[in-house]
């Protein structure tokens, strides 16, 4: 069997140009993601930050990723850290969202809705899901690392039957959003 060269349509960008900042957040701001808040404890305390991006990558291993920007002052602690708590949540857990993603914000302030685990890291109390991460890799990728996870604990709170609504929160278009029955499409 022989392949044949492949060739770039004329409308393809060169090697080394890119569509602008502003044309990506376009296209992504109509691309919904699932919140999660991200922690890990350093040699500065406690840090968090919320999260759109994390995914599943694999269920043996049990895998995720998720990407930090440079931005954040969680950032370094995050990338530093040999393992992280990833909170996955639901509307029911708005509240965190919030705070996780308000800069300036003292994330840990009320000492009743987190602790630490006999491990080290901080978890919050109450989340619908929560996992106990190992980071098995990173990568530079623009202003921002990817991360790599192992999954070593986990503890659901609110557990969803396969096709049940649930009342999932997500990011879209700058906005929160609650998906539940009302949004589902058959």
């Amino acid at each position: 069997m022989t392949s044949l060269p492949h060739a770039a349509p004329e409308s393809t960008p060169a090697i080394g140009t890119s569509v602008s900042a502003d044309d990506f957040k376009r296209a992504f701001r109509g691309h919904p993601g699932g919140i999660a808040v991200i922690t890990a404890y350093g040699e500065n305390g406690p840090v968090a930050l919320t999260a759109s991006s994390v995914s599943s990558v694999s269920a043996d291993p049990p895998l995720l990723i998720f990407s930090v920007s440079a931005l954040s002052s969680a950032t370094p602690t995050i990338v530093a850290a040999d393992t992280i708590v990833v909170h996955l949540l639901d509307a029911e857990d708005i509240g965190l969202a919030r705070t996780a993603s308000t800069s300036g914000l003292d994330r840990f302030a009320d000492t009743s809705t987190w602790s630490r685990l006999p491990t080290g890291e901080p978890v919050y109390h109450g989340v619908r899901a929560w996992l106990r991460c190992k980071i098995v890799s990173r990568m530079d990728a623009g202003g921002s690392t990817v991360i790599a996870a192992q999954a070593l604990q986990v503890d659901v709170e609110r557990d969803l039957e396969p096709g049940e609504p649930g009342a999932a929160l997500v990011y879209h278009n700058r906005t929160w959003h609650r998906l539940g029955e009302h949004s589902r499409l058959d």
